[in-house]
């Protein structure tokens, strides 16, 4: 979608870009790996029929976690275009689309499992895109939310990175919650 505030951002990244993994940077790329295996060892707990990344990008994370799991059947969705296009192409095997997460092209209570990793900073309107998850999650569905950017460690870690290497990424978090404001966000939307 190109009329999105952060497309000129996205438009700078290669699509492919953590597929690149150590290549691109090796710090983010032991981040990501450490998140990825986070997200598999919280789905080992549960038995799931069906799984939504929400903010796929190029589907890397959820092709990992389909490996694992490859009886469920996998979902995602990115409003940046290229990217999905890319992850078609990539990953035959499971289901992208271009789509908005506030506005989320799927019918109530569908999904045994969504993913909103790394996302919630990300998008313009939070609290109608936690409605829309919140809508499409079947009544014991589980959500993941994951969100670095609300931590201090974090704010200073990435205050450097975009002011050295990671200019590209300057203005990227439009909404980096302090972790008690995310926590309040989520109850409000009926979590």
């Amino acid at each position: 979608m190109k009329n999105h505030r952060l497309y000129k951002i996205w438009d700078q990244v290669p699509v492919n870009y953590y597929q690149q993994g150590v290549k691109r940077n090796l710090f983010q790329w032991l981040w990501h790996t450490y998140k990825i295996k986070l997200a598999k060892s919280i789905l080992s707990q549960f038995k799931f029929n069906n799984c939504l990344d929400v903010g796929c990008a190029s589907g890397y994370m959820l092709s990992q976690i389909a490996h694992l799991y490859p009886n469920a059947k996998y979902f995602g969705i990115d409003i940046y275009d290229k990217a999905i296009d890319y992850a078609k192409k990539t990953y035959p095997n499971i289901e992208f689309n271009v789509a908005s997460a506030d506005r989320l092209p799927f019918e109530d209570k569908t999904f045994d499992v969504i993913l909103f990793y790394e996302t919630i900073e990300h998008v313009e309107n939070p609290k109608d895109c936690l409605k829309e998850i919140k809508r499409i999650l079947k009544k014991d569905g589980i959500l993941i939310l994951t969100m670095d950017s609300g931590s201090l460690l974090f704010r200073l870690v990435w205050f450097v990175w975009e002011n050295t290497r990671g200019k590209i990424w300057q203005g990227a978090h439009l909404h980096p919650f302090h972790h008690t404001e995310l926590e309040q966000l989520i109850q409000s939307s009926g979590f």
